[in-house]
């Protein structure tokens, strides 16, 4: 089945993009973890904007482990002697700065038999990433950060409504270009990056295609060790996500 376009009716009327991002990553999963070697590890993982968790059990075993209170803990209630408290100053700008939330959507690729590292991530972009220049230098930046800690990364963008190609953005900030992408990338596009030495020069390894409404999906490879890479087969993963939503 061809790829549809997921922001502008008809399917935008059917179904939301939303289900489709919150989706496929679990999809990927299950087409990529039968392909991996014993020691490694796929798993989904959805962030939608702001999101903070904490560890309650630690928090409240804290002072009891300590034999002391917490930090914060009023002195007449910590049955101590109350001290002066430092009182900071005014700060010296106060700036109305919207820092944007980020939605991520991804599959991160773990090996267990060394200590849990993160060996690949496959990105798939919001129309959040690319709606404003922070969200998009957030993504990138995010990006640039997994390859320099050697992490194979892909980015798998679907979104037609943005007309910014992030992967294009990711070279720029190297310093480089696609030829194949020519001077008006398409906004929508999958490929997998990695970085590595040849001959202690480092360079980047791209598998980059071109999407189009209506084409079929590629395979990605996804670079688990310098020599060894499994297959993620879009094209597969997207139908059967679209078959569980209903999609046509």
């Amino acid at each position: 089945m061809p790829l549809r376009d997921h922001f502008r009716p008809p399917v935008w009327k059917l179904a939301s993009w939303e289900g489709l991002h919150g989706g496929w990553p679990m999809t990927m999963v299950q087409d990529l973890s039968p392909k991996l070697p014993p020691e490694f590890s796929a798993e989904p993982r959805a962030h939608l904007g702001s999101y903070f968790e904490i560890d309650v059990c630690a928090y409240e075993g804290y002072e009891d482990e300590q034999h002391g209170p917490v930090a914060g803990t009023p002195p007449h209630e910590a049955g101590g002697v109350a001290t002066a408290t430092w009182a900071p100053p005014e700060p010296t700008a106060a700036l109305e700065a919207d820092l944007g939330d980020q939605y991520e959507y991804e599959v991160l690729v773990y090996d267990q038999s060394r200590g849990r590292i993160l060996v690949a991530a496959v990105q798939i972009v919001s129309p959040a990433n690319k709606d404003r220049p922070e969200n998009r230098r957030a993504f990138v930046s995010k990006c640039a950060a997994l390859l320099q800690q050697r992490v194979c990364v892909s980015i798998v963008d679907l979104v037609t409504t943005r007309q910014f190609n992030l992967y294009t953005e990711l070279l720029a900030l190297a310093g480089q270009k696609d030829p194949t992408f020519g001077p008006a990338p398409p906004p929508i596009y999958a490929v997998t990056c990695r970085a590595r030495k040849v001959r202690e020069r480092p360079r980047l390894e791209i598998w980059a295609y071109p999407l189009a409404v209506g084409s079929k999906l590629p395979t990605l490879p996804i670079w688990l060790d310098e020599d060894l890479a499994v297959s993620l087969d879009l094209e597969a993963s997207y139908e059967e996500t679209c078959r569980a939503l209903r999609i046509p």
